[in-house]
């Protein structure tokens, strides 16, 4: 709930659009967020775009991994 009032936060603050980010296992939590704040909170907020590639992050071994990432845009 600490990422749904923070996105709260932004619109009532007077911003017009709101991007939630996350990566890997969080990618689920961002899109709950989105969910809770457009059906509880915001019904006229719209996801206007959705984004999602892959991120390469170094690990704690010196190599590289590949992540995947999402980008949910937040509308009202």
């Amino acid at each position: 709930m600490d990422y749904v009032l923070a996105v709260v936060s932004q619109f009532h603050a007077g911003s017009m659009e709101v991007v939630v980010k996350a990566r890997g296992r969080a990618i689920s939590r961002a899109v709950d967020v989105a969910e809770i704040v457009r059906r509880r909170f915001f019904p006229d907020a719209k996801v206007q775009e959705t984004r999602i590639g892959t991120e390469t992050l170094p690990r704690d071994d010196g190599k590289t991994a590949n992540v995947s990432s999402i980008e949910i845009v937040l509308v009202r």
